[in-house]
């Protein structure tokens, strides 16, 4: 039979590799419990034996009262310091557990391939890290501070009561066990909820941040009552399975205590009898029955806690789940490290797609000389940002190869790789900091003038010197005041800043007004002087003096020439380059 805090046999045996870091910790924190034990388990002989001192009129002896009271308090005060550094150092264990686990969680989303986060819930993967783990460590400190006592105190006073009367400890060991089955019985139940509930949270806490983060477009198309009817049948599911767990949960305390009760009652009786026999004296059977409160009092505890323990195991095996994914291919161990790249780029039969039942991208050649600039166009969903992925590794290619300088890029250090492109993206990003910081991410080294620099041939040194601090103004991940067309300019900068060999711009001026972009397409040609550049654009006046422009539909190149001789051709480039300038 399985304890109750056992039924996740993959949660437990992933938490002890990360207990086992402290073994110092967990022996002293044993010492300690020991401690506690023997310090409860000798104050009832000590109190029995005052008992037996003071039994019949005229029989009571204080010369030997008093020093055996003086002594029972002097054992209580040590088990009792015992028992508080033996929280501490169980508080010690417990949190730098938490943090070693959170640590890994973190460092492993680093790893993961970027598929796994595309097809997984962002508050999903933030509720295991989070929610889950501060869950689980509130069990896990439950568990150290009944696990360590309850085991010691459940072996001594068994072998202390068979030492006072064989019969009786036989008959607690006999009746003991039934609260066991019952707990168990009951926490078969109640684990199925705990994990249920585990899973809902974590599409709750993924609902409310995408709402959140999508408020305004929420209120725009005045969905609120919509959104708010999406959560609470969410909250109404949470709150179901939350009710069910710990209903049978909650099951296990009463009966374990009925249980224990009657095996207290069955003692009391046995020891009377014994009593009267004359085969016990009356301080040994108040002894005896304290032994048998102390050794019922670990299940007590343990059922007591059950709903933290489950909920906690239930909380661990997401946890471990998550760390236990696929992470992404690691780099070739004779991967070359890419450096003073030229910037020559090739794609040999390339051939990709997401899922296998959906093709994409489909027997893809393409040739680039260093320094060219190339642009990519072409309707939604033709693969244009989907081959950027493919040149940043973000996904690896299904057949075929892509080449820069002559290396296919999958044996070569994903780092080095990716360290030579400088990279814009339609969805601008800035992390929680100061703008300094954000500029420099990229190249945390440049100089204070090389920023500024950057910051004017991109036109945003204006607003950032109208900002509270200027450079060392705080901004929020999403930028706070700032608006999308300077986020996106501080990206570009960003960009700048690095220094790259090669470039992608994807829409990257889509958020700026048509003056600033004219200013900004001027810094992007100085920026792009010399250096391989690929552009993706929906706006085709922005890539007409392109070197190359690649035409894609259906994740094939159709068409490629200058602008020029693509609308010489008449072709689909044509088509594209007439709806947006038919007038």
């Amino acid at each position: 039979m399985k304890l109750p805090l056992m039924q996740n046999g993959m949660g437990l045996k992933r938490s002890l590799t990360y207990v086992r870091r402290y073994k110092v910790l967990i022996v002293l924190t044993l010492l300690l419990a020991a401690v506690n034990v023997a310090s409860a388990l000798y104050v009832p002989l000590l109190i029995g034996d005052t008992i037996d001192l003071m039994l019949g009129e005229g029989k009571v002896v204080l010369d030997d009262v008093v020093p055996l009271l003086v002594r029972a308090v002097i054992v209580a005060v040590i088990g009792g310091v015992a028992l508080w550094f033996m929280s501490i150092i169980n508080n010690r264990i417990t949190f730098h557990v938490v943090r070693d686990i959170r640590r890994d969680a973190f460092a492993k989303i680093q790893r993961l391939p970027i598929s796994y986060l595309d097809s997984h819930p962002v508050g999903d993967v933030v509720s295991r890290v989070i929610t889950d783990v501060d869950q689980f460590s509130d069990g896990l400190l439950m568990g150290f501070t009944q696990l360590f006592i309850g085991i010691l105190t459940i072996a001594a006073t068994l072998v202390f009561m068979f030492l006072l009367n064989p019969l009786i400890a036989a008959v607690v060991v006999v009746l003991t066990p039934l609260s066991l089955f019952v707990a168990n019985f009951i926490a078969k139940k109640s684990y199925r909820f705990f994990r249920e509930q585990t899973v809902i949270r974590g599409e709750q806490t993924d609902y409310i941040s995408e709402m959140v983060e999508n408020v305004k477009t929420v209120k725009a198309f005045s969905a609120e009552k919509r959104v708010t009817d999406g959560f609470c049948e969410v909250n109404r599911r949470l709150e179901k399975s939350s009710l069910n767990a710990i209903f049978f949960s909650s099951l296990v305390n009463p009966t374990t205590r009925f249980v224990n009760a009657v095996v207290y009652a069955a003692v009391a009786g046995f020891g009377a009898l014994a009593v009267i026999a004359g085969s016990i004296t009356v301080g040994a059977l108040s002894v005896f029955l304290s032994y048998v409160n102390q050794y019922t009092k670990p299940f007590n505890e343990i059922s007591g806690v059950l709903a933290e323990l489950q909920n906690a195991m239930a909380c661990a095996e997401r946890i471990f789940e998550f760390l236990s994914e696929r992470e992404e291919t690691p780099d070739a161990p004779d991967a070359v490290i890419l450096d003073s790249v030229n910037g020559a780029v090739g794609a040999e039969g390339v051939c990709f797609s997401y899922t296998p039942e959906r093709k994409l991208i489909e027997n893809f050649n393409l040739d680039v000389k260093a320094g060219q600039k190339i642009a990519i166009v072409g309707p939604t969903g033709c693969g244009k940002t989907t081959f950027i992925n493919l040149l940043m590794r973000f996904y690896d290619v299904n057949l075929g190869r892509i080449t820069v300088d002559g290396h296919d890029i999958r044996s070569v250090t994903r780092k080095s790789l990716r360290s030579q492109y400088g990279m814009v993206l339609q969805e601008t990003w800035l992390k929680a900091g100061t703008v300094r910081e954000n500029l420099k991410m990229g190249r945390p080294e440049a100089t204070d003038e090389e920023m500024i620099a950057a910051a004017k041939r991109t036109h945003c040194h204006g607003f950032i010197s109208r900002l509270d601090h200027g450079y060392d103004t705080e901004i929020t991940e999403n930028g706070g005041e700032l608006s999308a067309g300077q986020k996106q300019l501080l990206c570009i900068a960003r960009a700048m800043i690095s220094d790259p060999p090669m470039l992608i711009l994807d829409e990257a001026t889509s958020s700026i007004d048509t003056r600033t972009e004219i200013r900004v397409q001027n810094a992007m040609k100085d920026l792009m002087e010399g250096r391989t550049s690929f552009v993706v654009a929906h706006r085709l006046s922005t890539i007409m003096e392109m070197d190359r422009i690649l035409v894609m539909r259906d994740g094939n190149i159709v068409e490629q020439g200058t602008h020029a001789e693509l609308i010489a051709k008449g072709g689909f480039y044509y088509e594209l380059f007439q709806s947006q300038f038919a007038e």
